[in-house]
């Protein structure tokens, strides 16, 4: 085992009674959020569930949403809106730098025109002083 995985989120560490300890919840909850399809952990060879940090948080999360009144398809459906958001948010993010980025080069490409534009203005000028002269 590598050390990088102890950092992952989605390392499946945890066997469902860890898991349950951890959060507080009792076995049987993390088995029906698993039927139910909401959090789907990995399995070992011996067909254990196995949770990441990442799994532990969304039953967190769902625990949280049904504690204030949420069916769990309902909660289900409120996470999978904040990962969406949070996609978009990310998506907006990047576009947004990828257009300053493309503004920033337009600028610096319209100064550089603008200099040279002068510098031939400039010598065309010196040219006809030369040949009057």
């Amino acid at each position: 085992m590598t050390l990088d995985r102890l950092d992952d989120p989605d390392q499946p560490a945890y066997g469902m009674g860890q898991a349950a300890e951890l959060l507080g919840v009792t076995a049987a909850f993390l088995r029906s959020l698993d039927s139910a399809g909401l959090v789907s952990p990995a399995r070992s060879e011996g067909g254990h569930r196995r949770y990441s940090r990442n799994h532990l948080a969304r039953v967190v999360a769902l625990r949280e949403l049904t504690d204030n009144g949420h069916t769990l398809a309902s909660a289900a459906k409120i996470l999978d809106l904040r990962a969406d958001l949070a996609d978009e948010r990310a998506r907006h993010a990047a576009t947004t730098e990828e257009r300053d980025r493309a503004r920033r080069e337009r600028d610096t490409a319209l100064d550089e025109r603008d200099t040279a534009r002068r510098q031939r203005d400039s010598a065309r000028h010196d040219h006809r002083d030369e040949s009057r002269g």
